[in-house]
């Protein structure tokens, strides 16, 4: 999720769906200025606190939709890795060892997070085991 008005501004209306994972809140009107005309963006990641109602105006203007799904059982899981695949779709991520888990959390709860945290678990059984 960028914050950088140049570069939301370089790809506005650019988009014909955003997968908004992002569960803290966030301004959606930022977002729906980079959806093409009948663009959709569909929230799944969950807020603690709600987030704040969208412009209406910039929704009906453009005939944009928002929408919400809950999180896939196993085969619909299996269904979004297969496209992924098939379509070269990946996701940034920062890579932690799972002896870091505490200072990851601290960083998710003071919002120092720009991806999405991943355990190497390989280092599983070393943080086990000490």
């Amino acid at each position: 999720m960028s914050r950088n008005p140049d570069e939301l501004a370089a790809h506005a209306q650019s988009l014909d769906f955003i997968l908004n994972t992002v569960a803290a809140p966030h301004d959606l009107n930022a977002f729906f200025a980079l959806l093409k005309r009948d663009g959709t963006m569909t929230l799944v990641g969950a807020p603690a606190t709600p987030h704040n109602a969208p412009d209406v105006f910039a929704l009906i203007m453009k005939r944009r939709s928002l929408a919400g799904s809950m999180i896939g059982g196993i085969p619909e899981t299996q269904e979004m890795l297969d496209f992924c695949a098939e379509y070269g779709v990946v996701a940034d991520i920062e890579m932690i060892r799972a002896d870091e888990i505490n200072e990851a959390y601290e960083r998710m709860l003071k919002g120092d997070v720009k991806y999405r945290f991943v355990i190497d678990t390989a280092s599983l059984a070393g943080a086990v085991a000490g």
